[in-house]
């Protein structure tokens, strides 16, 4: 399986999970809707399952392989806040987002390699990586419910501030998890646990905007004020992720590969 194939998996996906959603809008019974989503998702993991198998590692080396898990994580992240909290409209942006990441992957198929440098040859390599994608998707969640709370006013806040209180705390323990699995692998790998560099800069950056919002309140910020935080720190998160690798004084990065 190579990248060649990814255009039939993904456009297989993206058409049940649309379906689907539709179902859950359209349908009484929700089971139909949800079971078209669940097969997109296993059909898009399919795709993920026999790339990893094709180039005999896991498929999170290069930005496009990151952009597949998040775009995957981001589905699933909205079908498991669907089933807890019912929110269809979180479930329909949530694969409006997951459609433009994966249609970047479609038009910038020169992105994906199959290289594994020595650096990357580490038990910590999966986890780390997939973690902290994991953590993307419940942000990028987090910051679409904030986007509609903000703009929908106080009926919408009293719902949906529970949802994001829960998406960012869980989203912040993975990211927290992630960056400590990476000091352990960089301490492995290049013999420091933290040198500064770029992407570990821009990581604690963003992981500190998202602890400034879990403790707006005891500076006396409204709920509402304090949601504004959100969209400005996934700013600074896509950044740490994709916007890092351009900025002049990354190019001798550890983490450029």
């Amino acid at each position: 399986m190579t990248w060649n194939e990814f255009i039939y998996f993904a456009l297989g996906s993206l058409l049940l999970w649309t379906f689907g959603t539709v179902a859950l809008y359209r349908v009484k019974k929700s089971f139909t809707g949800e079971l078209l989503i669940i097969a997109g998702l296993l059909l898009f993991s399919t795709f993920i399952g026999l790339l990893w198998s094709h180039i005999d590692h896991p498929p999170l080396r290069t930005m496009g392989e990151t952009r597949l898990w998040y775009s995957f994580f981001l589905v699933l992240v909205g079908y498991i806040t669907y089933k807890i909290w019912r929110f269809k409209w979180l479930m329909a942006y949530s694969i409006l987002v997951s459609a433009a990441f994966i249609f970047v992957n479609l038009l910038k198929p020169e992105i994906h390699g199959t290289n594994l440098m020595p650096a990357l040859q580490s038990i910590w390599f999966v986890p780390h990586v997939t973690v902290y994608i994991l953590s993307y998707a419940m942000m990028g969640a987090a910051t679409i419910a904030a986007t509609i709370t903000l703009s929908t006013g106080k009926k919408r806040e009293s719902e949906l501030m529970p949802l994001i209180d829960n998406l960012v705390h869980i989203g912040f323990g993975f990211l927290v998890l992630g960056m400590l699995m990476g000091a352990i692998w960089a301490k492995e790998a290049w013999g420091d646990y933290w040198t500064w560099d770029p992407k570990e800069v821009w990581a604690f950056i963003t992981g500190s905007a998202y602890l400034v919002y879990m403790h707006a309140h005891y500076a006396k910020i409204s709920r509402k004020d304090a949601l504004w935080i959100l969209p400005v720190a996934f700013i600074l998160l896509m950044i740490t992720w994709l916007g890092v690798n351009y900025l002049p004084a990354a190019q001798g990065s550890i983490h450029t590969y």
